[in-house]
């Protein structure tokens, strides 16, 4: 960019790029309308800074909103120099980056603007599935604007100034900034599903950078590899210590000890996040029961149950993995599902998104049972029965209908401790130890959690070349 005194906008596209790859499209290009005196006010590159360039040598686009430029209002030239870079991103199959800093739709253009702004929508619904598809937010992403983010794969939000909101908090029943700012990142991670990670604007950056580095460029990318400088047959000896925690579990198992985390605050009992396993991209689904900081402590714990936030967040992972090709690998730990009002709500919905998105799903999947997989809860999990490829499990696993001492107490109603004990421990034996799974074909095969990384690495090798075909349709109905 030329620019002696370059704009924030500038400035943050020039940060996320490769040193000197950003090429400038349509900078000349400025509002056309001359209603309400617009023709006296210079509207620069229509307030958004559009072009192409390079993360790590792979190509994408990106749009910057400018603030600076009539409040980074969406007008009619605005909104087609969006939707011009999303065709040529479609076109040569590259990820689309939306820096978004923009006070609304531009009033004085009235119906020219909602019309232009109708075809980002669009053209974000059309490259769904295509290209990956990131938005950060920086200042104020409101109205109409707040559905862009929800159209792409990924959205990250600067925790202190960046604002969403379709209604702002103070119109909204019963409700006023002061009380719940239903527009901060804090909130938007945490309630809505649609926030993957927040922090600094400069941290912002870098996690777009480390996220496009693990994606493939669009779905029929096959050459997204690194090399592999880690041990393929290195041992976890550690790992079955992090089975609470499974954002650390699935660290230890990564190349180079490295898990990408998303939506890390939103729905916290289900783990979603990519690793690379022998320089591929793999996506990750887990349960989890414990969070432990970066100092060792533990900062909250859960029941072992999956939430309906959970089940919705695995469903949206996986069906971004299953479209761009990316294999699924999940760790299972769970002994139910949430038993709260909240919860039940939506929980039957939840759970039904979630089975389809794993039962659909066509890429290598590969289950691993790392702790107690109980009931249909097991089952909506990655099982055999939904699909999965390869089950793996622990040896200290128990896989069942339900905890055995549960199960004896519903069986033999007024046994003596004693009698239920023993039941319990035959029930154990029969139906909820791990070798009975495996005596029934449900578990593929018994492993020591040490040994977890070698075995997934050389599962996902062995289906590298998988094919499978699906009843002919136009989609699913639901």
């Amino acid at each position: 960019m030329s620019n002696a005194t370059p704009s924030l906008a500038g400035t943050r596209i020039t940060s996320l790029l490769d040193a000197n790859s950003f090429v400038e499209i349509g900078k000349s290009v400025t509002a056309r309308s001359t209603d309400f005196n617009m023709t006296e006010t210079k509207a620069p590159s229509d307030g958004v800074i559009t072009g192409s360039g390079v993360i790590d040598g792979n190509l994408v686009y990106v749009y910057s909103q400018d603030a600076s430029v009539l409040n980074g209002t969406v007008g009619e030239m605005h909104a087609k120099k969006i939707s011009a870079l999303y065709d040529l991103a479609m076109k040569t199959g590259a990820p689309v980056i939306g820096l978004v800093d923009c006070a609304g739709l531009r009033l004085q253009e009235a119906t020219d603007a909602l019309e232009a702004f109708g075809s980002i929508y669009l053209k974000q619904t059309l490259a769904s599935g295509m290209i990956p598809q990131i938005t950060a937010i920086f200042g104020t992403c409101g109205g109409g604007m707040a559905v862009v983010p929800a159209l792409t794969d990924f959205t990250f939000m600067e925790a202190k100034k960046g604002k969403m909101f379709v209604n702002t908090p103070n119109a909204l029943e019963g409700n006023h900034v002061d009380k719940c700012d239903t527009a901060s990142a804090d909130f938007q991670s945490q309630e809505t599903g649609l926030i993957d990670g927040t922090g600094t604007e400069e941290e912002i950056l870098g996690q777009i950078r480390q996220l496009v580095s693990l994606l493939p460029s669009n779905f029929e990318d096959n050459d997204s590899f690194v090399e592999c400088a880690d041990d393929l047959n290195r041992t976890c000896d550690d790992l079955a210590a992090c089975a609470g925690d499974t954002s650390l579990a699935l660290s230890r198992i990564a190349d180079e000890g490295l898990f990408f985390e998303t939506k890390k605050n939103y729905g916290k009992d289900v783990v979603t996040g990519f690793l690379r396993l022998n320089g591929a991209t793999v996506g990750a689904v887990a349960n989890r029961t414990e969070i432990y900081n970066e100092e060792g402590e533990k900062t909250e714990e859960f029941d072992g149950t999956i939430s309906a936030r959970g089940a919705r967040k695995a469903a949206a992972f996986v069906k971004f993995c299953d479209a761009f090709d990316i294999p699924v690998l999940t760790l299972t730990n769970v002994t139910g599902f949430k038993a709260t009002l909240c919860n039940e709500k939506m929980m039957a919905a939840s759970i039904g998104e979630m089975v389809r998105a794993f039962a659909d799903a066509t890429v290598p999947k590969v289950n691993v049972v790392i702790g107690k997989a109980y009931g249909t809860a097991y089952v909506a999990m990655n099982s055999k029965s939904v699909g999965a490829d390869l089950v793996y499990a622990w040896d200290s696993a128990e896989i069942g209908m339900m905890d055995a001492s549960l199960a004896a107490k519903i069986m033999y109603p007024g046994a003596d401790a004693a009698s239920l004990n023993e039941k319990a421990a035959e029930y154990r034996n029969l139906q909820s130890g791990v070798e009975s799974a495996a005596a029934r074909g449900y578990v593929d095969t018994v492993i020591a959690p040490a040994d977890t990384r070698k075995y997934v690495i050389g599962a996902f090798e062995m289906l590298f070349t998988k094919r499978e075909d699906r009843p002919a349709k136009k989609h699913s109905a639901v």
